[in-house]
């Protein structure tokens, strides 16, 4: 038993010392949180512009992450079409996220579906696990501070006065 012990012991002490030379591996970001700042990135769009969510601060951002292959995502963008033309433009702002997507294709589709509200581009999904995406389309509502108050997975009718209320709420807001 005690040379048992002692194997078990010596075991311990060489995982304790290979672990204590190692060094510490990153911790991955925070993933968002309704009621928590959102949080931040910089995407290009279709046109080349970048866009960087904590200088959107005092207006709503409305950032939905879609695709071209998702047919919920295609049934939703005229409403949300319909709710960015609505709504003040120094109050609110809405971002399309093409999420591992081609953006020709994004570009095809935009321009088709008669889309001016920005599409901005995250090929490479860096963007989506930061908020915690478990599939497109998912809709995430940031307010004038910069902190998530609404997360809504699959599509919706963007447009339905229930929807303009919401986010109206916020935009009113102080």
């Amino acid at each position: 038993m005690k040379r048992f012990l002692a194997i078990i012991a010596a075991g311990l002490l060489v995982l304790t010392l290979g672990a204590c030379g190692r060094k510490p591996e990153s911790q991955p970001p925070a993933v968002a949180a309704v009621g928590k700042p959102a949080p931040d990135f910089t995407l290009a769009d279709l046109d080349g512009r970048t866009w960087r969510l904590s200088e959107l601060k005092g207006k709503v951002v409305f950032i939905n992450f879609w695709a071209t292959w998702c047919p919920p995502c295609r049934e939703e963008m005229p409403s949300m079409q319909r709710l960015h033309t609505m709504l003040p433009e120094d109050g609110f702002i809405m971002l399309a996220i093409l999420n591992q997507d081609r953006p020709a294709l994004g570009k095809a589709f935009a321009a088709k579906a008669g889309l001016t509200m920005p599409i901005l581009v995250d090929q490479a999904n860096t963007v989506g696990p930061r908020y915690g995406i478990t599939g497109v389309p998912e809709t995430y509502i940031v307010d004038k501070n910069g902190i998530l108050r609404e997360k809504v997975i699959g599509g919706a009718r963007w447009d339905s006065p229930a929807a303009v209320r919401l986010i109206m709420k916020y935009i009113k807001a102080p």
